[in-house]
């Protein structure tokens, strides 16, 4: 009996060693520590991106970003100098959701920045047309920098644009926002109060998955990235089944 379970021991640090550990003969796969360190990295840069200022407790700009076009004057102050605003929660800018809208400003995405050095991410944030040279720590800058290099999803392959439905798995999704949302959320996701109900969330699908993927800034909301965007979708797609 002794001999067995060294045999199992050591074929269980031999799965360890290659990312999996055997426990009562089933595999669980886990994810190198250097890839989880680089998740809490990305989802953070994600919360900077959405809104930066919240996160890092700066004080919240008053004028308009000086880089804001003035064809568009719905949006002013610091709606302005949030990332989102200039280049969308799909980072697709004029080409993706943000071609129309209040929105709509003619700026570029940032698609094209995927895989891209991020040290040279971070010299365009600091360049004269952004100006955020000072406004961020170092962190700040790399974390932001990362989410951009790295941690991108091309959203149409998860939300149908003409109909902003999510293309994920509903009955899948269920056992997930049971257990993980509705602490927050309620089992049928009308909480918090102040919060819009789900129904009109998904009319911005890409919003509704860039905050499940990495929280929402100033909450205690956990970021799902390191579950990947299946199960973001997942969730997503069980949500639009809750009352609106």
């Amino acid at each position: 009996m002794g001999s067995l379970i060294k045999k199992a021991l050591g074929k269980s640090v031999m799965f360890c060693v290659a990312g999996a550990v055997l426990v009562g003969g089933v595999v669980f796969m886990s994810s190198p520590v250097l890839s989880a360190e680089l998740q809490s990295s990305i989802a953070r840069g994600g919360l900077l991106y959405d809104k930066w200022f919240a996160v890092i407790k700066a004080e919240k700009p008053k004028d308009t970003h000086p880089a804001w076009p003035a064809s568009n004057t719905k949006k002013k102050g610091n709606a302005t100098y949030r990332c989102k605003s200039c280049h969308g929660w799909d980072l697709m800018g004029k080409d993706g959701a943000y071609a129309s809208g209040s929105y709509k400003t003619g700026i570029t995405g940032l698609r094209k920045f995927k895989g891209a050095d991020p040290t040279k991410i971070i010299a365009v944030m600091k360049d004269s047309t952004h100006g955020y040279t000072g406004k961020m720590a170092d962190r700040d800058f790399m974390d932001l920098a990362n989410f951009v290099s790295n941690g991108q999803v091309d959203m149409d392959k998860y939300i149908d644009r003409a109909s902003k439905k999510p293309k994920g798995d509903a009955a899948k999704g269920e056992p997930i926002y049971n257990t993980i949302c509705a602490k927050c959320h309620g089992m049928d996701g009308k909480l918090p109060k102040d919060m819009k109900s789900f129904g009109k969330q998904m009319g911005n699908p890409w919003e509704v998955m860039h905050k499940i993927m990495n929280g929402q800034p100033k909450e205690s909301m956990p970021a799902l990235r390191a579950l990947g965007p299946d199960v973001t979708v997942d969730i997503m797609s069980y949500m639009a089944t809750l009352p609106k």
